[in-house]
């Protein structure tokens, strides 16, 4: 017999309001889906369109239908089928993904705090491929790259350095068909892309209730190709949508969904891994924050909703800081919102390595989060109540007074817990005498060795030629 516990904020009467009330939303609340081909495609498959105006609602039946038609249980994977991921974690537990968009490097070296360059880019995703607990990548944004096609040139990094699967953020509605083309040419062909797609798309709402042209494309662009999306919705509680826990993850089920929809109208079953990126506004500033307590607790509230709700897999910030610097004050709001993220079954913990909302990233931190995740999936892993595990044998052996170290029940099992890494157990003397430092001092030594032979991936010559060729189609075609 086995025991596992996940958190939610509601009892199953309240459950059943939330999902009546984003089917309500997606039902009477237009959207508009800026994307003329997509307009005809709904149009066409039953929902409420406006064409004129590029609004569109969607019934309840159809959203139904659509939810049907995502599969439940899939698998996706890094370059040729390595480093596969099953949804659900056969384990009952999360897979994890590096920071996306941050623009800004702490250097473990200098301290300096900079512009990220693709130096840092190679060496970000190098130490993602290394790191035990770092599922899939996803990218920084280098400041030495052309700004008109700096997604296309950082997925080209990506592709040469990192064999897990890469989350792909698109920045332009012109840039998609090279990013998908970079998949392509890294895979060995379209065919080869199909079978193990090894991108996995990003495609946002224009929060509250629209679509941009670009991430419509996104959808149609992956779709068509079988390539997994994770469609995502980014609310700042007070500012583009309401000021109250439920209310915005009302918004964010209504939008995830409505992406969802529009995914499983152009292909059946494509893999969908729904996601929400929850901000809270700090009203003195105006200033977008992720880990407030009201910001961690939406978080946690949506992954609730689109599991026991929906039976969808459920994507959100699982790490992470407002703090500017990788310090303290970093260290127990990232704990705080990993911990909760997974307890309430989050399938994936994102945003591991940054900090200042999302802004900035520290390779040292991303190896913190490293173990934190680590030590994550230790304790919430599922817990045994068979005999073994209760012992009653022993117990009941065992005089008063008497002790358990020699048993051989001990002996078994003394070895069934983890270790730390950069974490430390040593007594104020100990950790003197050896000079073990802080938390970030060991970090760091340890990142530098997870290091120390850290090279780019092996690809075959014309997949390097054919990557090289896609970039300067799009630098030819874009930068002007």
């Amino acid at each position: 017999m086995t025991l596992s516990n996940r958190l939610t904020y509601f009892n199953e009467d309240q459950l059943e309001v939330l999902k009546e009330k984003t089917f309500d939303l997606l039902e009477n609340h237009e959207f508009k889906i800026d994307h003329p081909q997509m307009i005809k495609i709904l149009d066409k498959a039953g929902c409420v369109v406006d064409a004129d105006r590029r609004m569109v609602k969607f019934p309840r039946q159809f959203v139904q239908e659509q939810i049907d038609k995502a599969p439940k249980e899939f698998t996706v994977a890094g370059r040729g089928g390595k480093f596969p991921l099953k949804f659900p974690h056969p384990d009952k537990l999360f897979y994890t993904r590096t920071n996306t968009g941050g623009q800004a490097w702490l250097d473990p070296e200098t301290k300096e705090f900079r512009r990220v360059t693709s130096e840092d880019l190679k060496y970000w995703g190098r130490l993602a491929d290394r790191l035990d607990h770092i599922d899939f990548y996803a990218s920084i944004v280098p400041d030495d790259v052309p700004h008109a096609t700096a997604d296309v040139h950082t997925i080209r990094t990506a592709l040469e350095n990192v064999d897990k699967m890469i989350w792909v953020q698109p920045y332009t509605f012109e840039t998609v068909e090279y990013l998908v083309e970079l998949g392509i040419a890294a895979a060995g062909g379209e065919d080869k892309l199909r079978e193990h797609p090894h991108l996995n798309f990003i495609t946002c709402a224009l929060t509250p209730f629209g679509m941009k042209d670009m991430d419509v494309e996104i959808i149609l662009q992956c779709a068509k190709r079988g390539i997994p999306m994770q469609p995502c919705s980014l609310p700042g509680s007070g500012t583009t949508g309401p000021v109250t826990a439920p209310g915005v993850v009302l918004l964010s089920a209504a939008e995830t969904l409505m992406m969802l929809s529009l995914a499983q109208t152009v292909q059946p079953g494509i893999p969908i891994i729904t996601t929400s990126l929850q901000f809270s506004a700090d009203m003195k500033t105006g200033r977008s924050l992720q880990s407030t307590p009201l910001a961690i607790r939406q978080s946690a509230l949506f992954t609730q909703l689109m599991h026991r709700g929906f039976g969808l897999q459920a994507h959100t910030y699982g790490s992470g800081t407002d703090s500017a610097d990788i310090d303290e004050q970093s260290m127990i709001e990232r704990a705080l919102r990993t911990m909760m993220i997974a307890s309430s079954g989050s399938a994936v913990l994102g945003g591991a390595g940054q900090f200042e909302t999302a802004c900035s990233v520290s390779p040292v931190q991303l190896t913190i989060d490293n173990e934190t995740f680590r030590l994550t999936k230790e304790i919430l892993k599922e817990m045994s109540f068979d005999d073994d595990a209760l012992a009653m044998d022993v117990l009941e052996k065992t005089a008063p007074g008497g002790q358990f170290l020699t048993d051989p029940h001990t002996l078994r099992h003394c070895r069934d817990g983890i270790q730390p890494i950069n974490f430390c157990p040593d007594s104020r003397d100990t950790w003197e005498r050896k000079k073990r430092g802080t938390l970030i001092e060991r970090a760091t030594e340890n990142m530098k060795e997870i290091m120390k032979d850290a090279g780019p991936v092996e690809l075959p010559s014309e997949i390097i030629k054919e990557m090289d060729a896609v970039v300067k189609r799009a630098d030819q075609k874009l930068i002007r």
